[in-house]
């Protein structure tokens, strides 16, 4: 890879119109800078009319189909164009150009990686304290997929894609990838919305969250977590599965 080369930009969403948004502009302005290519790929899992007309505008593919994050995701790689897959939450918080740094990462012969786990504005002390416990986290465990995970196309068909589930899809991917010994952390570019832990409590959400992890390490199955998590937010106006903390 050492000439610029196109990324696909996935974004899995469900009722996401809000941050999705925001973030479109900003993702489109990135990939019309010199050097760069690509396109936009939205999976709207609400198959909403809304999310059409709003990817439509910022001249990105629109794919409806059932609401599971992990089906969204394999749906939009069969889609992608180019080389470079980039799978982003429409929620995520772009900090100077994530974009450039992943071509240069994939650049320098890695298969893939992710990004540090960082809050966006200004957490506080609870916030900068569980960022950096994530951070010590993910050095042994699996980074998520808030945090950005870009992977070659070539890889990510060798390594199985993301799983069919509804949540905790990425971990096998990111185990095979990591047993390749070639996927690294990028230090900047992807902030993550903190509206959930302000919502939930940053130790409440973050402790629920372990254990729901936890469980599935014990071989709980993902689809079984999914409903027993929905199944107390029946209020919930968003993709709420992200059970990654």
């Amino acid at each position: 890879m050492s000439e610029p080369i196109g990324i696909s930009v996935i974004i899995p969403c469900w009722r996401d119109e809000l941050p999705l948004a925001q973030l479109l502009p900003r993702l489109v302005s990135l990939l019309q800078t010199p050097g760069m290519g690509g396109e936009i790929i939205v999976v709207d899992g609400a198959s909403s009319e809304s999310c059409r007309a709003l990817c439509l505008r910022y001249n990105a593919a629109s794919l409806p189909t059932e609401p599971c994050r992990g089906k969204q995701l394999r749906l939009g790689a069969s889609q992608a164009h180019f080389p470079i897959l980039w799978f982003l939450h429409a929620d995520a918080h772009l900090h100077g150009n994530p974009l450039s740094s992943i071509q240069a990462a994939l650049g320098s012969g890695v298969s893939g990686g992710y990004f540090r786990f960082r809050f966006a504005g200004k957490p506080g002390w609870q916030g900068s304290l569980l960022e950096r416990l994530i951070s010590l986290r993910n050095h042994v465990g699996v980074p998520y997929g808030d945090q950005g995970l870009f992977v070659t196309a070539q890889a990510y068909r060798r390594c199985g894609q993301h799983s069919p589930w509804p949540l905790f899809e990425e971990v096998e991917l990111v185990k095979r990838l990591r047993s390749e010994g070639r996927f690294t952390r990028l230090e900047d570019g992807v902030h993550v919305d903190p509206r959930r832990w302000h919502r939930d409590g940053w130790w409440r959400r973050s402790l629920r969250n372990r254990w729901l992890a936890f469980q599935f390490a014990c071989g709980v199955p993902a689809e079984r977590l999914a409903e027993r998590y929905t199944a107390r937010q029946p209020d919930r106006t968003d993709t709420d599965t992200d059970t990654e903390r």
